[in-house]
């Protein structure tokens, strides 16, 4: 026979089970004074409660957790002199300090289009520009590849702008598997929904194409050797394709760079910019502007060829003569921006092609 309960005491239980439930984790303790890995910098992933912190973070010319700081953000604003009314189109949304600052020039009455591939973070932005005041009417956001814009455009912009730089909430989470800083899978992937990772890929190319591909994407200078010593075994993190290129004898530059060629194969980056590149025109209204912020020479050179091709053949009315790069007090703030490249071209006023 069951002993009879006190008065009480299921209600007691109840109440206890609902406050375990309730009870939030306790965090992770790190080592050291302060946070090293992605995870452990909660104070950073929190800005609205921690903003001393996160105000620290950035006066040490550091990107804080999770966030990305826009580059030339002057500058991208100056040289597409956004107006009232406009209609803009943002190719690369990321984090939104870009489209922020057109948004911002383009009121009353202008529109812009934000796109992004990343099915992780386009709505965490979406929501952030909703927060700021940015309604349906004002800002739209819609998940695809800017190769397609031409497609997806029911009208043509008055401005179109392109980042083509990774985001630092992307680099900076070992789970995307963009660095090599701490462990993660090797998958360098934009889109984690398509494709393949860079472990796969690796499994099915051959020596002298991935020497090949290590030139194209990144100008490495030892293509054939890094190649060869990577191909000679399996990797699937993102710490053992750097232990393999620092067996090899190579420093943290040429990390960087494989990194940064396997990342642009994965994700045919420079396939989407050509078709970018080769669409703009379609997608400018006459007198439309278009700038392109690059960080690497294989985009820099495409852009480039791409502008200088559209004045010659008239389609651009001018185009930049020289390209523009972060100030002095910017690289000092935010030393990410050390390679980023910035080139413009305007649209012929002529009658739309």
């Amino acid at each position: 026979m069951c002993k009879a309960q006190k008065p009480g005491s299921g209600l007691r239980r109840l109440r206890a089970f609902i406050m375990d439930t309730e009870r939030p984790k306790r965090r992770r303790r790190y080592r050291g004074k302060n946070p090293r890995h992605f995870s452990e910098k909660y104070k950073e992933h929190a800005p609205e409660r921690y903003t001393a912190d996160f105000d620290k973070v950035i006066a040490g010319g550091r990107t804080p957790a999770g966030t990305h700081r826009p580059i030339m953000v002057g500058d991208v604003v100056e040289v597409l002199q956004p107006r009232p009314g406009e209609f803009a189109v943002d190719c690369t949304l990321g984090y939104g300090g870009h489209a922020i600052a057109l948004l911002s020039a383009i009121q009353p009455g202008g529109r812009l289009l934000g796109i992004d591939i990343d099915p992780a973070e386009l709505p965490k932005t979406e929501a952030r520009l909703r927060a700021l005041g940015f309604g349906p009417g004002v800002f739209t956001a819609h998940r695809t590849n800017y190769a397609g814009l031409s497609k997806l455009l029911s009208e043509p912009a008055d401005i179109v702008f392109a980042d083509l730089g990774v985001s630092s909430m992307q680099m900076d989470n070992p789970a995307r598997g963009f660095t090599y800083k701490y462990d993660g899978p090797l998958d360098l992937r934009m889109n984690p929904q398509r494709g393949q990772p860079a472990s796969a890929f690796l499994k099915t190319i051959d020596e002298s194409s991935l020497a090949e591909l290590l030139v194209e994407n990144a100008d490495e200078p030892d293509a054939d050797a890094l190649a060869r010593a990577i191909l000679q075994t399996t990797v699937s993190t993102t710490t053992e394709l750097a232990g393999v290129i620092r067996g090899a004898g190579r420093d943290e530059d040429s990390i960087r760079r494989v990194f940064q060629a396997l990342r642009i194969a994965v994700n045919d980056e420079f396939g989407a910019l050509d078709a970018l590149l080769r669409n703009l025109p379609f997608c400018l209204k006459p007198g439309g502007r278009v700038a392109v912020l690059t960080f690497h020479s294989g985009e820099d050179r495409r852009v480039k060829k791409a502008f200088q091709s559209g004045e010659r053949d008239g389609i651009y009315l001018e185009i930049a003569r020289e390209v523009l790069r972060p100030d002095s007090d910017e690289l000092r703030a935010n030393p990410r921006s050390r390679s980023a490249k910035l080139r413009w071209a305007r649209r012929n006023k002529g009658t739309l092609l």
